[in-house]
């Protein structure tokens, strides 16, 4: 099986257990889950732990517990990361998260993006172009802004899979291709 595979039937099982329980539920459930993602982030040592043959289930849950102490979560969170640890599956545990969240996202009907520009956008000009594409797209945006100066000028949008590029470097690219072709 695939680690998407893997990913997406914990990530939906646990989902639609916390759908059963409500929306609030999903909404805390994917924190915590993104909490423990960054701690293990922030720590590669404990990510080794997880992803080792050598630490036994049984440290692997002490070490977990630890962990959720810290956050302060359900008895179903806690018990699910216990199931990973059970089922050898800990070294999913971000794609996962990141399976959770998509689905988190779909039933919130927001739509994740990136915008590059060439230069830094003030935070006003982010929140104008944000409120715009959010008016366009009918739905709720989470957008980060990155700045790529290679684009020489406007913006490349990056929603899913699709990629709007209105960048001076592809224009440039389209006219290039086109003397060359001799049109």
């Amino acid at each position: 099986m695939t680690d998407k595979r893997i990913a997406r039937r914990y990530a939906s099982a646990v989902f639609k257990l916390g759908m059963q329980e409500g929306n609030d539920v999903i909404s805390t459930r994917g924190q915590t889950f993104l909490q423990l993602k960054g701690m293990l982030d922030e720590n590669p040592v404990l990510d080794n732990v997880f992803k080792s043959p050598i630490f036994t289930v049984a440290e692997k849950k002490k070490v977990l517990t630890d962990l959720l102490d810290k956050i302060g979560c359900d008895t179903v969170t806690r018990n699910f990361c216990y199931l990973l640890a059970d089922k050898e599956r800990l070294p999913y545990y971000r794609s996962i998260v990141q399976a959770y969240t998509k689905l988190l996202d779909e039933a919130k009907g927001v739509i994740r993006g990136t915008l590059t520009t060439a230069i830094p956008l003030s935070q006003a000009k982010q929140k104008s172009v944000k409120a715009e594409l959010e008016a366009k797209a009918s739905a709720a945006l989470e957008l980060t802004f990155d700045v790529d100066p290679a684009i020489l000028g406007g913006v490349v949008l990056k929603v899913g899979d699709r990629i709007l590029d209105s960048s001076l470097r592809a224009q440039l690219e389209i006219l290039r291709s086109t003397l060359k072709r001799g049109n």
